[in-house]
């Protein structure tokens, strides 16, 4: 058994911080500077993690080890089973010809390849994200923007950048319901101040996007148009998360955003788009083209019911990693050594339901469906390694108090902790890749940390939630993700160093909102909860 210490080093909290923080600092100059390759990155990493947990923190050799398996296991099932699945069924829609079909068929609705983007970048991204999440957006929507005619690196960025504020509710607010959990604070409250932060970043992330693209020139060209989607994604977002539910929000939000941009479409076109081509392609092709993503959401939506999600979930096994024995600095057991194993109710099985369905609809041969599966795996053999590799750091940092030490550093900043609060959240999705797992980590010493300083601690428990949005697209888990997607495997600095950029002036904006809000500059943001 190993209880976790929080300030090993000599009992300073700031030099414990600052050991933990090693295996982050190493894994992220292995990517932006040294430009190695992510898989030789993330093994460095994990072995200067297991150093720090073993000759730092005082954990025994088996139990960093066992806590490494755990993570690379949790790194398969259930993140890249939900990757994997999601390539499989694009890889499908190439084989056939019918990505193709999409491609067209989008340009049929603005002849502009930048507003397409942001349509499926920030507005199928978004309705990905409320139904699967858990990397599914960015897998899908980096090979829709390759069709599309966009470089690699490029599409990348653009699906990393737009995943961020529809993150909050992801997954049908999964990262919200675990806040809720962790702080027993209400789901309704946590959600709707956080529908009153995200929206802000909603507002800017299609300019953003273009801005991408195009730079600023495009940024002027499609300004009513980014507008538009931006502004109707944030109220909309804003009003579903106060007022009608949290777990639908981004649902909401992204068919209104991507019907007001549409409907913006037939009346007015940005300066530089092409002429929209007349249709080539039948309405049957056109249907079939779209199946596969029709047959997706109806999966998703099918699996939440409450009887159909009660049965996928009867079959679900819970149970503790063998030999793993991890308690909290009060003597608590740690919950994150249970693995959950859902096998039929997880979004990489309903995606496979999907693919299985999507292989008659598109008219592709069995023995060709499953040669593109042995394909996709063959893709993702270096972000496979990579992912559990990323996934292993986090447990052996998690476990062992690491992450808990950099955490508990910052809630000790006092006044300044509002303004830091979002920082949190970004650090724990920065080394998980998940929203949800951040909330898991630091929900509850969030609320902590804002009681003694003074802050509403609901303002606190929703900034981690939204912080963590900007930190997944500077994961390494989904730049592996995003990379293999569109088979730029070993290219994961690149696109780490393009993307770092929109995170930390994402992450600045949001740190001054918050800080506002605990001020009775913007506090009035806060009334009514």
């Amino acid at each position: 058994m190993y209880q976790q210490i929080l300030d090993p080093l000599f009992g300073s909290l700031g030099l414990s911080a600052l050991a933990a923080a090693l295996p982050l600092l190493v894994l992220f100059a292995l990517l932006g500077f040294v430009r190695m390759t992510a898989w030789k990155a993330s093994l460095i990493a994990l072995a200067v993690s297991l150093a720090v947990a073993v000759f730092v923190y005082p954990m025994p050799v088996d139990q960093a080890l066992l806590s490494a398996t755990l993570g690379a296991a949790f790194g398969f099932f259930p993140i890249l089973w939900i990757v994997i699945n999601a390539i499989w069924i694009y890889q499908m829609t190439v084989t056939t010809g019918h990505f193709d079909v999409l491609q067209r068929s989008f340009s049929r609705v603005s002849g502009d390849r930048r507003i397409q983007a942001v349509i499926i970048a920030f507005c199928f991204g978004a309705l990905l994200e409320a139904l699967a999440g858990f990397g599914t957006p960015v897998a899908i929507t980096t090979v829709m923007l390759l069709a599309l005619g966009f470089g690699p690196i490029t599409s990348a960025v653009v699906a990393l950048v737009a995943n961020t504020a529809p993150v909050a509710y992801g997954a049908l607010a999964s990262p919200l319901v675990t806040l809720a959990s962790v702080t027993d604070m209400p789901v309704e409250q946590l959600g709707a101040m956080t529908g009153r932060q995200t929206p802000v970043l909603a507002v800017i992330v299609p300019l953003v996007l273009v801005g991408i693209i195009d730079g600023f020139r495009g940024i002027r060209e499609t300004l009513p148009a980014t507008l538009t989607c931006g502004i109707t994604f944030g109220v909309v977002q804003f009003a579903a998360a106060n007022y009608v539910s949290v777990p639908l929000t981004d649902i909401i939000a992204a068919l209104v955003a991507a019907g007001a941009t549409v409907l913006l479409m037939r009346v007015w076109t940005p300066r530089g788009a092409e002429e929209v081509a007349a249709g080539t392609d039948s309405r049957t092709e056109i249907l079939r083209a779209y199946a596969p993503y029709l047959i997706v959401i109806a999966v998703f939506v099918i699996a939440q019911l409450g009887p159909v999600a009660d049965l996928l979930d009867a079959v679900t096994v819970k149970f503790g990693w063998p030999g793993l024995d991890i308690r909290e600095p009060n003597g608590e057991a740690l919950s994150l050594t249970d693995f959950k194993f859902d096998w039929l109710s997880s979004a990489g099985t309903l995606l496979l339901i999907a693919g299985m369905l999507t292989v008659p609809a598109i008219g592709i041969s069995a023995r060709g469906a499953l040669g593109r599966y042995g394909a996709t795996y063959k893709q993702l053999a270096w972000p496979i390694v990579t992912v559990m590799t990323v996934l292993a750091i986090a447990y052996v940092m998690n476990t062992s108090g690491q992450t808990a030490t950099l955490g508990t550093w910052m809630a000790a900043a006092g006044g300044l902790f509002a303004f830091l609060s979002p920082i949190l959240g970004w650090l724990g999705t920065a080394v998980t890749g998940s929203d949800t797992s951040s909330n898991s980590l630091f929900g509850a010493l969030q609320v902590t940390a804002a009681e003694k300083a003074g802050i509403e601690p609901m303002l606190a428990a929703a900034a981690n939630g939204s912080g963590g949005v900007l930190g997944k697209m500077i994961s390494p888990q989904n730049l592996a993700i995003a990379a293999g997607a569109v088979g730029m495997s070993g290219r994961e600095g690149d696109i780490f160093r393009r993307v770092l950029p929109f995170s930390i002036g994402f992450l600045l904006l949001l740190c001054v909102l918050v800080a506002l809000q605990a001020t009775p500059v913007l506090g009035w943001m806060t009334w009514g909860l």
